[in-house]
């Protein structure tokens, strides 16, 4: 069993837990996810790692309550228990490896949309620790679902856009890349990209003529989280990879968007087949 010793609320229906995995801790590093069952009976979910302390023994994640697992998994409260709380699994982001001396020569610039903000901080304090400068655009439909702005701020230069403009610059997160990259004419090595599929898709769509490397994280694809089950295949380069053992990380150019967003709607009205049901059976045992 794996205690949660810190819960908090970042936003509507997003939930920050820090959890006591002292194994998972040591081992962690910027990329990667875990595997977490809330209880014995419920759903193997992947989540990426948003932060981890290999001195306190701690890992955190961030979950958005959308099913009926995460809601299970959401619903815990400090004290509480998971029952599975398996990893770090994945390939670490391809920076952790490169020499110190050449990144430290480069210049990064993520965009972070919604609930991917929180992997996009390991990343980018992994980055800062180590003497690189990076920008950070976060985006979000509108201030109050913006997420991790005072702890991105510590480590990395803030951009915010809101969708409605009641924070930051008023449009899509590639129109602040724009203005950034044309306007005010800074300049990048790569670009890191996580969040909602089809905003990851836009950022590719708007670097390409830049010849800026993308990076992009596919881990709203996984499922089983193993390579097992075959939920997240993906077309990179012409080649069918697995989300969850050869990513969750790839080459934004290469990726087939489009085959990958049909392939991530594939087990909606399951989801909400199962939501629903649960919904009913509280229902009844409330009677």
């Amino acid at each position: 069993m794996f205690k949660i010793v810190e819960k908090r609320q970042l936003a509507d229906n997003i939930y920050e837990m820090k959890i006591a995995a002292e194994r998972v801790a040591r081992a962690a590093l910027p990329g990667q996810f875990v595997i977490v069952r809330a209880d014995e009976g419920g759903e193997r979910i992947p989540l990426t790692i948003a932060d981890y302390d290999a001195e306190a023994g701690t890992v955190t994640i961030v979950t958005q309550t959308i099913g009926h697992s995460t809601k299970k998994i959401c619903s815990l409260e400090e004290g509480d228990s998971l029952a599975d709380f398996a990893g770090p699994l994945g390939r670490p982001s391809e920076f952790v490896h490169m020499p110190l001396e050449e990144l430290k020569r480069r210049k990064y610039l993520f965009v972070a949309g919604g609930v991917g903000t929180a992997p996009v901080y390991p990343q980018v304090k992994w980055l800062h620790n180590h003497g690189v400068e990076c920008d950070v655009i976060i985006g979000a439909k509108s201030k109050n679902m913006l997420i991790y702005i005072d702890e991105m701020s510590k480590v990395g230069n803030v951009h915010i856009a809101t969708d409605d403009g009641s924070e930051g610059f008023k449009g899509m997160v590639t129109g602040l890349m724009t203005d950034l990259v044309e306007n005010q004419k800074l300049s990048y090595d790569e670009c890191v990209c996580i969040g909602p599929m089809i905003m990851m898709k836009f950022v590719c769509l708007t670097t390409k003529p830049w010849n800026l490397q993308t990076t992009v994280s596919l881990n709203a694809l996984m499922v089983d989280g193993t390579g097992m089950c075959g939920a997240c295949r993906v077309t990179v380069g012409g080649k069918t990879l697995f989300t969850c053992v050869d990513g969750p990380e790839f080459d934004g150019h290469q990726v087939d968007f489009d085959e990958a967003m049909r392939r991530q709607a594939m087990y909606r009205n399951q989801e909400r087949n199962a939501s629903e049901n649960h919904e009913h059976k509280c229902n009844c045992y409330g009677k």
